[in-house]
């Protein structure tokens, strides 16, 4: 019995050596430590915590109006699709740093050996960017909250009267994302008799693509991002790149910044599909998440927010249509017609919803980010992470106050927030909507796509003589 007992012993201590004590990290906390870096592959839920208590809780606090007489005539929602699988590109860096990880000696990290004996690449091969069941889900879930926030113009009256508007990009995961936001409404009212149209309108949602000056200059312009590259190049990406590569035992030259940023999406995309706290999460800890997060936050500056002009006046369009839907609200609405569109769903991509802040003016910090100031914008307003996840929104809500007076309430994913420069008007998150316009009225008067999105070029009589 007690030869029996010592080779079972024997037995499990081989196991444990031969898995380099992969099981001593079965007791992870759910949620991963690095979970607040993941950027724009963060889940909803990061940024609102609550709700992973209650996935349909709503604070209806965050609604106050400055008198009772206000009342909501019409909203306005401009959403980014749900939680979606890696696109091929991500998936191609996904690779090569699992085959990394699959060829590094064994031995050395418990979250190596854990990945070389027991995880699985689960990704399936058809699933380029498309919408994971979760972002069905999140989508679900937040039209609930918003019919419940919103209970007057997010009601099955109006849905079934034909006050709803539902836009959407062309993208699959945008469209599928739509369709669930619908869902998410039909199945709490329990409509069953009717279906309602989804517009597809690509001008709107996905008007960076439209922009011939933006695509030029920063997308097919690899200057465009010179910060980009300079920072992963630089000091603080190649101590993260030297911990990898002697964590795994390879020559630090096999180890890529854009293989860092893979570690990381393979735990973001882990969390956000399947809700669980992947080895990959321990390839990183805090103070390299935070670098691998400023080198995407660095790209999302430079190619969608402050970096350069033509990011934001490429949402030009978008601005000036959600303006002109506002204002036939309130016309309507002044003269006691019924608003014939109470409610717009217009459901993009995070590039959809970026360059409409940056053009609003939120996030923007006083120095702009570069591959040289990473540790003076610890504390930067800039973080996509905190405002561009999954299922990221701007909400818009026009109440009508009377006699005359009409008030706009922005909500950034479900939270209250001032328009930028109007912090200090009474009633801050909820000013006076001529205080709005007058405070845009630049934007309103000139912000004109067509012509900040053309590329310059010569008149067709023109000839180089003409210039001598």
């Amino acid at each position: 019995m007690q030869i029996n007992i010592i080779r079972i012993l024997f037995v499990y201590l081989a196991i444990t050596v031969s898995f380099c004590g992969c099981f001593l990290n079965k007791g992870r906390q759910s949620i991963p430590k690095i979970a607040k870096y993941f950027g724009t592959k963060g889940r909803y839920e990061e940024v609102n915590p609550y709700l992973l208590e209650d996935v349909l809780a709503v604070n209806k606090s965050v609604l106050r109006p400055p008198s009772p007489q206000c009342r909501p005539v019409h909203l306005t929602a401009i959403i980014r699709h749900g939680t979606r699988y890696p696109t091929s590109n991500i998936f191609k860096h996904m690779r090569k740093m699992y085959a990394a990880v699959k060829s590094a000696t064994p031995g050395k990290e418990s979250w190596v050996c854990e990945i070389q004996t027991q995880w699985r690449m689960w990704y399936p091969d058809n699933t380029d960017g498309r919408l994971a069941r979760k972002g069905v889900d999140d989508h679900k879930h937040l039209a609930v909250r918003l019919a419940k926030l919103f209970p007057s113009v997010l009601s099955e009256k109006n849905l079934r009267g034909g006050f709803f508007r539902f836009i959407s990009s062309s993208k699959h995961r945008c469209v599928n994302s739509t369709r669930s936001f619908m869902a998410g409404l039909t199945e709490l009212w329990n409509i069953q008799d009717q279906t309602f149209d989804l517009e597809v309108n690509d001008a709107l949602m996905k008007h960076f693509s439209h922009c011939t000056k933006f695509v030029k200059d920063v997308v097919e312009n690899p200057s465009a991002l010179s910060e980009v590259e300079k920072f992963k190049a630089g000091p603080e990406m190649k101590r993260v790149r030297e911990k990898m590569a002697k964590q795994l035992g390879v020559p630090y030259q096999n180890i890529t910044a854009d293989m860092i940023d893979a570690a990381m999406n393979f735990c973001a995309y882990e969390l956000a599909i399947k809700n669980i706290n992947s080895p990959w999460c321990e390839s990183l800890d805090k103070v390299d998440a935070q670098i691998v997060e400023y080198a995407n936050d660095l790209r999302q500056f430079w190619k969608r927010g402050y970096g350069h002009k033509v990011n934001r006046m490429s949402s030009c369009i978008l601005f000036h249509d959600v303006f002109s839907r506002l204002d036939k609200a309130a016309r309507q609405s002044m003269s006691s017609q019924k608003v014939t569109e109470a409610v717009t769903i217009q459901i993009g991509h995070g590039e959809t919803l970026l360059p409409l802040y940056t053009l609003l003016g939120f996030f923007k910090d006083e120095q702009p980010l570069m591959s040289t100031n990473y540790a003076a914008q610890r504390q930067r307003t800039f973080r996509p992470s905190l405002t561009l996840p999954y299922t990221a929104n701007l909400v818009l809500t026009l109440y009508d106050c009377g006699h005359g007076e009409f008030r706009l309430q922005p909500l950034i994913n479900e939270k209250p927030v001032a328009f930028p420069g109007l912090t200090g008007h009474r009633s801050a998150s909820m000013p006076l909507y001529k205080a709005v316009k007058e405070h845009y009225r630049e934007l309103i008067r000139g912000c004109d796509f067509e012509k900040e999105c053309q590329l310059f070029t010569w008149p067709s009589q023109f000839s180089i003589k003409d210039a001598l």
